[in-house]
């Protein structure tokens, strides 16, 4: 596998109080860390790392992706990468780019957040009510 596998946010929620080098990472944008939410890691003695996997509003791939995410960890857990790392975005495809990247980068430890921040679409259109972050009442906070 090119990353350490998809886990559903209660599983990294248990995984970063189980260890103190590990790391969540969301990967979303500037507005929707704004607008939408962010995840709430306070209660673990945490900070959420947000590092944007795409840039908004022209939504390319940041080529410095990596780099930025190494400078935030050397913070975080001295760069150590043999921790876990969490990737999460808004339902779980930019999050598993960026640990497939971060595996490349040498990381053995990079987990997908298979539903993402706010899950998939429910039969009415919305998300947030039927799997991810918000959905597994997981602490989250609106900036």
């Amino acid at each position: 596998m090119s990353y350490a596998g998809d886990v559903s946010p209660s599983e990294a929620w248990n995984g970063l109080a189980k260890d103190t080098k590990a790391a969540l990472i969301d990967v979303r944008t500037q507005p929707e860390w704004n607008f939408v939410g962010i995840p709430d890691l306070r209660s673990l003695g945490k900070k959420t790392g947000f590092v944007s996997w795409q840039v908004y509003p022209q939504m390319q791939v940041d080529a410095d992706f990596v780099a930025k995410v190494e400078q935030l960890l050397a913070g975080v857990n001295g760069g150590d990468k043999s921790a876990p790392i969490y990737f999460l975005c808004r339902s779980g495809a930019r999050s598993r780019a960026a640990a497939i990247a971060m595996t490349a980068a040498g990381y053995a430890q990079c987990y997908n957040v298979a539903s993402g921040f706010e899950g998939d679409v429910d039969a009415e259109g919305h998300r947030g009510k039927s799997n991810g972050w918000k959905a597994g009442n997981l602490p989250w906070v609106q900036q």
